[in-house]
């Protein structure tokens, strides 16, 4: 990668140290993964879950999210590009701001013509999903999108498996427990403690949606990828959540997840690890 001093500044939540171990936001990690694919320079500034509005609003970047009552809800990242004086607040969004920016940098994020073609009707979300943007409507991008749609709701649907292992930072854990349950409706972190029978039923249930998903990286063998040997932006989604579930999970259950379906997630996420660098 370039040492030349960066224009890019991509805003992620800060976890406790080490980042490098335990930075695992999915939407900012799908962002991370975007820009060390498209080898360009870049910074992060790191922001505590409770100030993510401040930050959002200090930058006078609208959220990109609504909660079921219409209030706005604040989310990382954000990418801030100095070159051009860009500030856009969207992982997706991102993707196709640096393959629309820097088309000679990296590789192609979008490839067309590739099959993402999986669906999931668990739509049981803790968190509300980003609105597809005017320009991930385009047709270029829908599909990508659209993808990028199901495998969120594919693995929040899960995500309680993940929540009692957050790396919080310690300074501010309590405040950021407490911004959490705010975020997701929960009476008391302590009530994401999922265990025995039911923690099973939901490993279960991750399982079986992690199977068709899986269909979709056999179909070329050359590489743990969707296209065999080639990543793009879509084994970065769903590497944006093996990351999280990798950081979080219990270690026991994490490689279950890497071993389910003939080792398809374990060699995925340790194809992207190169992806995950953190600048």
């Amino acid at each position: 990668m370039s040492t030349s001093t960066p224009t890019l500044t991509v805003y992620d939540i800060l976890m406790r140290e080490p980042v490098q171990e335990n930075a695992c936001s999915p939407n900012p990690t799908k962002t991370r993964q975007t820009l060390n694919f498209k080898s360009i320079p870049y910074k992060t500034t790191w922001v505590d879950l409770p100030d993510i509005a401040k930050t959002r609003k200090s930058l006078s970047i609208p959220a990109g999210r609504k909660f079921a009552d219409g209030s706005e809800f604040y989310t990382l990242p954000v990418l801030v590009d100095s070159a051009t004086n860009s500030k856009i607040g969207d992982s997706f969004d991102i993707a196709v701001y640096m393959h629309e920016t820097y088309p000679s940098a990296g590789g192609d994020l979008f490839p067309q013509g590739v099959e993402l073609d999986f669906r999931t009707s668990n739509t049981a979300m803790l968190v509300p999903l980003s609105e597809l943007s005017e320009v991930a409507r385009l047709e270029k991008y829908i599909r990508y999108a659209e993808f990028n749609t199901h495998v969120d709701a594919a693995f929040t649907a899960h995500t309680i498996l993940n929540v009692m292992g957050l790396p919080f930072n310690p300074e501010t854990a309590e405040a950021s427990k407490a911004e959490f349950c705010r975020r997701v409706g929960m009476p008391s972190f302590e009530a994401f403690n999922v265990t025995g029978e039911a923690r099973r039923g939901i490993m279960a249930s991750f399982e079986e949606t992690l199977g068709d998903l899986a269909r979709l990286f056999v179909r070329d063998q050359t590489g743990p990828f969707i296209l065999g040997d080639k990543p793009c932006y879509a084994d970065f989604i769903v590497g944006g959540w093996l990351r999280m579930f990798s950081v979080c999970m219990p270690q026991e259950e994490w490689e279950e997840v890497r071993g389910w379906h003939g080792g398809i997630f374990g060699k995925l996420f340790d194809g992207l690890r190169g992806f995950y660098k953190i600048n």
